[in-house]
């Protein structure tokens, strides 16, 4: 399955960058319609009005794709190019029509997109999944094939665990990629809307947040056992462990043996961490 992934992203991302080889036309921007397969939900402003600056100075340099729809044409590539030329009030846009099928043109979007290095975290995780579910691939997989690490992959898939009131935070850029993967560790998720809250506006760090739910979750098991003093030596080591799996971690010592225990919240998850120890062992 990785072998033929791979032969076809290499194929659709050297499709990408072979337009000056096929026919142009000007279609009329009113014929075209938005990628129903778009990736990116956040269009920032202030990048179309530099876009359409340019374009009204220098015209549209590089043609979208668009395929052939019942009525008109859909974008496949150039949603910011189509975007920036409405508002500088253009009539017309170069473009490259091309007869794709609803999967290429899903492939298409979510590659140039992840090709632009700009998307949000949990745009950048959407597409991910996009790609393992639409073409039925592994995280592994996809991160061979697209030259990313497989803990990459899947520490951004991870994040659409979160809540959805969440995620908007993160795409809002209220919350960063680090803060969200430290609020996945806290036990008591009904404690998530008032800490989401409290890190905003205290402004804290992703460290003050991982210390921060490792107080709440070690208040939450006080209440149903009392525990001993907590080893300095211990905690310290958990926050190291926390902060290079990813996850909560505790250590636990008895009177002649002790445990370390990782949470993983899906198989896909106990696999990224088992990657995680992997990858050190090898160095």
């Amino acid at each position: 399955m990785a072998k033929g992934l791979g032969k076809g992203v290499s194929a659709l991302f050297k499709d990408m960058s072979s337009v000056e080889d096929e026919h142009v036309q000007q279609l009329s921007l009113k014929d075209i319609r938005p990628n129903p397969y778009q990736p990116r939900k956040v269009f920032q402003q202030e990048a179309i009005e530099d876009l359409k600056r340019s374009i009204q100075q220098h015209g549209v340099l590089q043609p979208i794709i668009v395929r052939k729809s019942i009525k008109g044409f859909e974008i496949v590539v150039g949603e910011r190019r189509f975007r920036a030329s409405r508002e500088a009030k253009l009539e017309h846009i170069p473009a490259v029509v091309r007869d794709l099928t609803d999967q290429q043109m899903m492939e298409l979007a979510v590659l140039e997109n992840l090709q632009r290095e700009d998307l949000t975290p949990i745009e950048e995780a959407k597409a991910y999944e996009t790609l393992i579910t639409k073409l039925a691939v592994t995280q592994d997989e996809l991160a061979k094939t697209l030259g990313k690490s497989r803990s990459h992959i899947a520490n951004h898939v991870r994040l659409l665990m979160l809540p959805d009131y969440i995620q908007d935070k993160i795409m809002n850029n209220e919350l960063s990629m680090g803060q969200g993967r430290a609020l996945l560790g806290l036990k008591k998720k009904e404690q998530l809307p008032g800490l989401v809250e409290k890190i905003i506006q205290q402004k804290m760090n992703v460290r003050q947040v991982e210390q921060l739910i490792q107080q709440l979750n070690d208040n939450s098991k006080r209440e149903t056992k009392k525990k001993p003093k907590p080893n300095p030596y211990f905690r310290e080591r958990e926050g190291f462990l926390r902060e290079k799996l990813g996850t909560s971690v505790v250590i636990k010592k008895g009177k002649n043996k002790g445990k370390i225990e990782i949470e993983f919240m899906t198989e896909e998850d106990l696999e990224r961490i088992m990657s995680l120890l992997d990858e050190n062992q090898e160095q």
